[in-house]
């Protein structure tokens, strides 16, 4: 019986590292992202650039170029991106809140997942955009359901649907 429990043991154990990448590999993919937090990035070029998971808290980015980038679940918290564009871009499970999105060209972007309370979306170009399962302050809703139009090319799904607009 003991062997029993012995063997499995060390069945598991090789299992574990087998299947895990070791803690320095994790440690490595997460040092190779740019943390651009409280950075100023305005007039940026970012485009078409794989970023996920970066960190652009607090960062000012006006008329930056994001358009096509992999932003998935990147962090935008407390930013300034007015006149930025996202057009096309990944924006899917970021972290939004509080930030500034006045004037931006989300046109086609994924933005599936987001949590953008508090943040200002006044005069962005949403055409295509998918909001599916995104978080948004009532007041932004319900100005985003006014421009909403156009499909988003990657889901599918219409803009106005995405919002859940009535």
């Amino acid at each position: 019986m003991q062997l029993m429990l012995r063997l499995i043991t060390c069945a598991l154990l090789l299992l574990t590292l087998v299947l895990l990448p070791p803690r320095s590999a994790l440690a490595a993919s997460y040092l190779e992202k740019v943390d651009y937090t409280l950075t100023n990035q305005s007039d940026g070029d970012f485009h078409d650039q794989d970023l996920e998971g970066s960190s652009f808290a607090g960062a000012v980015a006006r008329n930056a170029n994001f358009s096509g980038a992999q932003l998935h679940g990147a962090i935008f918290t407390q930013g300034a991106f007015s006149g930025a564009d996202f057009s096309g871009a990944d924006l899917s499970d970021v972290l939004m809140d509080r930030a500034d999105f006045v004037d931006t060209n989300l046109e086609n972007a994924n933005l599936s997942g987001v949590i953008a309370s508090g943040s200002s979306f006044a005069n962005a170009q949403i055409s295509g955009a998918d909001f599916s399962d995104a978080l948004l302050d009532r007041e932004d809703f319900n100005k985003l359901c006014r421009r909403a139009k156009g499909t988003n090319p990657a889901s599918g799904i219409s803009t106005k649907a995405s919002l859940g607009c009535p």
